[in-house]
C-alpha cells in the first residue's frame, strides 16, 4: 500500500472521480458509472478541476492511496485562515476494512493541525459518519430541499437589490465570509466563479451576502443577516430554468430561514447526511458548499 500526495495531472484527477463515483454509487439514487445528462457531465468535469485546484493550492492536504499501481482511495483537505476543511474522503468498497481509510484520514487531518475549527459535508454513510465522530466532529443532521420552483408563488423581490458578481467583489465576499463562518474562501472564490453559472451579490446598508448558482443546485448562501439571506436564496431559486429540478443542501436546524423558504416555493424537504463541525456552531445564515464548505 502506497499513500502518497496528489498531483496536478489529469491522471490523478482521473483517478479520484473514478473512485469517488464507484464509492457513492450505493448512496445515489442512480447509477454513477457514466455521466447521463450535460449537467452530469458539468459536474465530472468540475469535480475534476476542483481536485486539480487542490492539489496546487493544498498539495500537503491531498493525499491518494495505490494498491498494486491501482488507486483505491483519496482524501481531499484545505486549510483557509485556521479552518480546516475536508472536501472529499472516498475509499473503493473493496478496499474497505484494511485501513485504507484510516491512513488517508491521518495524513488529511495532519495538514489541519494547528486550525482551531473544521468543517465537512458528510453523506448518510453510517460508517462515514462513525469516522468523522471519532474524530471530534460534531455531527448536525441535514436537511435538502428539491423539486420544481412554484413560479406563482415568487413574490416581488422588495428593496433588496441583488445583482450579478465579478472578480471585482472578491474581497467582499471574503468580508462575508469571515464574518459568518471565521475564514475567507481565499482563492476558492476564483475557482467557483469560473466553474458556476453564477454569482449573486447584495452590498446595502443593512447587510451583505452573496449566493452561487448552478443550473438548478444553489451551491452556497453566505449573509450578514437573514434577510439578506433568505432574499438571495429566492433570487436564485427564481433563476432555476423551468422544468429543472432544484436543489438545496446540507441544511442544519439553525437554517430554517432557508427550510421555510423552499417550502414556500413548493419544494420537498427530506434528510440527508451530516454537516460535520469542529471547535464551532453552525454558521448563520449559511448555506455550506460540500466542496468547499
Amino acid at each position: 500500500m502506497i499513500i502518497r500526495q496528489l498531483r496536478d495531472t489529469e491522471e490523478d484527477a482521473e483517478a479520484v472521480d473514478r473512485i469517488a463515483r464507484t464509492a457513492f454509487r450505493d448512496l445515489d439514487d442512480r447509477p454513477q458509472d457514466d455521466a447521463r445528462t450535460p449537467a452530469d457531465e458539468r459536474r465530472r468535469i468540475r469535480g475534476k478541476a476542483r481536485t486539480r485546484h487542490l492539489a496546487v493550492t493544498d498539495p500537503e492536504g491531498c493525499w491518494i492511496a495505490e494498491q498494486d499501481g491501482e488507486a483505491v482511495g483519496a482524501a481531499l483537505s484545505l486549510r483557509r485562515e485556521g479552518v480546516w476543511v475536508l472536501p472529499l474522503f472516498v475509499v473503493l468498497p473493496a478496499a474497505q476494512g484494511r485501513g485504507v481509510g484510516r491512513l488517508l484520514l491521518e495524513r488529511a487531518t495532519a495538514y489541519g493541525r494547528g486550525c482551531l475549527r473544521g468543517m465537512l459535508c458528510a453523506s448518510p454513510s453510517p460508517a462515514a459518519a462513525r469516522r468523522y465522530r471519532r474524530a471530534g466532529f460534531t455531527l448536525h443532521p441535514a436537511m435538502r430541499l428539491t423539486g420544481q420552483v412554484d413560479r406563482e408563488r415568487l413574490l416581488d423581490p422588495g428593496d433588496i437589490p441583488v445583482h450579478a458578481g465579478n472578480p471585482t467583489h472578491l474581497h467582499l465576499l471574503d468580508s462575508v465570509d469571515r464574518r459568518v463562518r471565521g475564514a475567507a474562501h481565499g482563492p476558492d472564490h476564483a475557482f467557483m466563479l469560473a466553474h458556476f453559472e453564477e454569482l449573486l451579490v447584495a452590498d446595502t446598508l443593512a447587510g451583505t451576502g452573496y449566493c452561487y448558482r448552478d443550473g438548478g443546485e444553489v451551491q452556497l448562501v453566505a449573509a450578514t443577516s437573514k434577510r439578506i439571506a433568505v432574499r438571495l436564496l429566492r433570487e436564485a431559486l427564481s433563476r432555476v430554468p423551468v422544468g429543472t429540478e432544484a436543489s438545496v443542501s446540507f441544511l442544519t436546524a439553525e437554517q430554517e430561514w432557508a427550510v421555510d423558504v423552499g417550502l414556500d416555493l413548493g419544494l420537498s424537504l427530506s434528510t440527508r447526511g451530516y454537516l460535520g463541525l469542529r471547535g464551532m456552531r453552525p454558521p448563520m445564515p449559511y448555506v455550506p458548499n460540500g466542496g468547499y464548505l
